[in-house]
């Protein structure tokens, strides 16, 4: 599961590189909003690795 959480952080920081870098005006929102939402997926599974108990 921590693979996971690598592939969702390395994909909220090329979305944050393209929404934030200035790529064209509607590109840039779109990245913009798949950086919040992987950046969540990524928190959301660090955490719940965290508390997962199984070996």
């Amino acid at each position: 599961m921590l693979k996971w959480s690598v592939i969702f952080l390395a994909v909220a920081l090329i979305a944050a590189f393209f929404g934030f870098g200035g790529v064209a005006g509607t590109a840039a929102t779109v990245a913009k909003v798949l950086f919040f939402v992987f950046l969540a997926l990524f928190v959301f599974n660090l955490i719940s690795n965290a508390f997962n108990t199984r070996t």
